[in-house]
């Protein structure tokens, strides 16, 4: 969701559960890391709709530009995506400019929220695979609410907000190099939810999230070992699925919700190839906090036969060799940001 076009200079900003990420590249295709910072945020201020706390947000993002000593006030925002509402539709072939009616016109039939209360956008995605006579379109849409008080608040202190964009399509394209045409997931494990996307023939083909996320794990493993919160990250960071940890009581307790996981990727595959036939599945990437448990992504592997390896949110981005251990150190956290500071003009 564009508002301005043509500007070079510009940063990414991922407000996230438990923290703000900023990133600045430049130039082309493979662009070159300017910044990067990170600060946490308390969950609580960071999911509240609150106007007053959305403003403490935006202090805090101020006070990390400053101290990253931002060279732009230009920023891409990231749109969470538990605050947006995705779907793949099929359409019959016509002009952009039809689509644009069209779409406006079936809208309240597509999207879940009223028109007037929602910005909507869509992508051209291609032909469609059920109908030689369709085409298939991305479409998204936000509620105004969302938009209109994130856009008040860092406007608020001095940034310009040039576009907006869905994190999981962000945290894509820092993930996989563009061109690609193979089939790949992108699973991005957050603090409280899931972005899965696939991706075929460098277009997204199917987006969705649920409501498992590394809390999810650690609390399981806090009721079912009765320890509080604070032991349970610790063990689950530093053990996870390792059965000979622990006499294998930590990889027992967290075992259904990692399978409640594993039943919802293994859902999107099916439905993935039930409408792209043809289409295999050829690995999956993990990124997010939950790409460093132990075994995390083994496990996956063996449970859904697919070949699955850690995202490097970096991949895409040259910087100074003498940083590479520096950043690949925090690559599993720093997708979406990067992916916003990666899009083109």
């Amino acid at each position: 969701m564009s508002l301005l076009s043509g500007i070079s200079d510009f940063f990414g900003l991922d407000i996230g559960t438990t923290a703000i990420r900023l990133v600045q590249l430049s130039g082309r295709y493979p662009k070159t890391l300017v910044k990067y910072a990170y600060t946490p945020i308390d969950p609580k201020l960071s999911l509240s709709d609150a106007a007053s706390d959305q403003q403490k947000v935006a202090n805090l993002v101020l006070d990390l530009c400053s101290q990253a000593k931002m060279t732009t006030r230009n920023v891409v925002v990231g749109i969470p995506s538990q605050r947006l509402f995705t779907t793949i539709v099929d359409v019959d072939k016509m002009t952009p400019k039809e689509l644009q009616k069209t779409i406006m016109f079936q809208a309240d039939s597509l999207i879940p929220t009223p028109i007037n209360e929602s910005k909507i956008d869509w992508a051209i995605l291609g032909d469609s695979p059920k109908d030689s006579g369709k085409m298939e379109i991305l479409l998204s849409s936000v509620s105004n609410k969302y938009i209109e008080t994130r856009l008040d608040s860092l406007e608020s202190v001095g940034l310009n907000i040039i576009g907006f964009e869905p994190e999981n399509l962000a945290a894509v394209r820092a993930l996989i190099k563009p061109g690609t045409t193979t089939t790949i997931m992108v699973l991005d494990v957050g603090s409280t939810g899931t972005d899965i996307v696939i991706t075929s023939d460098d277009a997204p083909r199917l987006s969705r999230s649920i409501a498992v996320g590394t809390q999810a794990i650690i609390k399981s493993a806090a009721q079912n070992l009765n320890i509080d919160d604070n032991q349970a990250q610790q063990f689950v960071f530093k053990f996870g699925l390792d059965a000979t940890k622990l006499d294998g009581q930590l990889s027992k307790a967290i075992q259904n919700t990692i399978e409640t996981l594993n039943l919802e990727i293994d859902k999107s595959i099916k439905f993935y190839q039930s409408r792209y036939p043809n289409k295999k599945l050829e690995k999956i990437i993990i990124t997010g906090p939950a790409s460093l448990i132990p075994n995390f992504a083994t496990t996956i592997a063996s449970r859904l036969m697919v070949n699955v390896e850690i995202g490097n949110a970096w991949h895409n981005v040259t910087f100074p060799e003498a940083r590479q251990n520096e950043l690949l150190t925090v690559a599993s956290q720093f997708s979406v940001a990067v992916g916003l500071a990666g899009r083109d003009e």
